[in-house]
This record gives structure tokens, sequence and C-alpha cells, in this order.
């Protein structure tokens, strides 16, 4: 069964009801064939002391949008996903604003996938490169 781009976007947004994703105000924006986007409010709440983006809020948002990206891209509704390797490299400071990560499949495998999210603010300059690695679980 094919989705509109309105319905796998609801279904993934409808996932973080009562989860950290809801809790860090994450929210699933966009999604083409292999690529979903998610942004994430910067404020107070994702702050390190210093008032700048905490790079763990960031590690939350790619995980959260690479398992995601996982989970629709294979397509298949009786798997569990889990994050088992994740590598990120900050390279600008965000103090406001959204960022956005963008999921890019690198190797979709039946067991593993590796994903690419890259994480910009809202200039589209680079905040965060990350590397994500899923595997995926029969249930």
């Amino acid at each position: 069964m094919k989705y509109t781009k309105e319905e796998m976007l609801n279904g993934c947004n409808k996932m973080c009801k009562n989860t950290l994703m809801e809790t860090l105000g994450i929210e699933f924006v966009d999604v083409e064939e292999n690529m979903l986007v998610a942004r994430m409010p910067v404020g107070p709440k994702v702050h390190q002391p210093d008032g700048v983006l905490h790079g763990g809020a960031s590690v939350a948002l790619a995980e959260s949008v690479g398992s995601a990206a996982a989970i629709l891209f294979l397509n298949a509704p009786k798997v569990a996903v889990r994050g088992i390797e994740i590598a990120a490299n900050h390279v600008k400071s965000v103090r406001d604003g959204y960022v956005y990560a963008k999921a890019t499949v690198l190797h979709q495998g039946h067991t593993t996938q590796l994903w690419q999210i890259r994480i910009t603010n809202d200039k589209d300059e680079l905040v965060s490169m990350v590397k994500l690695t899923t595997l995926t679980l029969r249930k």
C-alpha cells in the first residue's frame, strides 16, 4: 500500500506522543524517497548551562529521525528498530530558532542500516554531522 507524504508524516508524528521526542518538541516535517526530516526548537529546554544547544539534544534528534526513517523505509510492519551505534561531530553553536535533522540512507540492509543525519540551523548552516547504525529486530 502506498501512503501519501502527509500520511507518512502524520504517522511519524503520532509515534512521538508521550516520548522523549514530544518532550524535546521534535516534529517530522518532510519525507521523500529514502529521506526524512525532523525539526526541534532550540531554547532553554535543550540548552546547556551557557545557553547553547546541548550536544545530547542534537544526538537525541538525530537518533529519533534516523530510527524513524529506518522503520518507515523498511516498510515491514512486524519489526522493531534499535540504534546500535551513533557518532556525532558538532561544528556550530545554536542559541535559538530551530535545528533540522535530515536523515538519508547510506546502506539499507535487511538487518542493519547506516544513516547519515545532517543537522542544520535556520540558515541551512551545518550544526552537526551524525552517523547512525540501526539494527532491525523481528517482532
